[in-house]
């Protein structure tokens, strides 16, 4: 339950402009998750969220890519149980997920920074990722394919 709520405060954070616990703490109620301002608190310590100004100036809750040795693993395990398989045309993939987890494996995939990524994109379900190379593609495919569950 714990990983669960985790890719989806991940995906709430990414989505929205999260600025106190309580926000944080009503998106998860939406979402189903019945939980206490306690453990969101412990959430947030435990996915090292920060807060960070958004375009307006105002201090909203992010992920701090400063650390990337211990959230990458986080990330790495929040794409791998988000994921359901990837396809490649060209220099471009798509990457299939779970209903309502692209944006969190999205997020993800960004904070992997793998090299030759000109850009991603998510909806509920689906990444689009263009690549600079057909190979840079393939080998992106290739990965994804190892770090996904089945």
């Amino acid at each position: 339950m714990k990983k669960k709520r985790h890719e989806v405060i991940l995906r709430i954070i990414e989505t929205n402009s999260i600025f106190t616990q309580t926000e944080l703490l009503e998106k998860l109620n939406e979402e189903g998750f019945e939980t206490t301002q306690a453990t969101v608190s412990r959430d947030i310590k435990d996915l090292r969220l920060v807060k960070k100004p958004d375009q307006y100036g105002r201090s909203c809750y992010a992920v701090d890519k400063s650390d990337k040795s211990e959230i990458s693993g986080k990330f790495n395990s929040v794409f791998a149980h988000s994921v359901i398989s990837s396809d490649s045309a060209g220099n471009m993939l798509v990457i299939k997920c779970y209903n309502g987890m692209a944006n969190a494996a999205c997020a993800a995939l960004d904070v992997m920074e793998f090299e030759g990524v000109v850009g991603t994109l998510a909806g509920d379900d689906t990444i689009f990722v263009l690549c600079r190379t057909i190979d840079i593609a393939d080998k992106i495919k290739a990965a994804i394919n190892e770090i996904i569950v089945e």
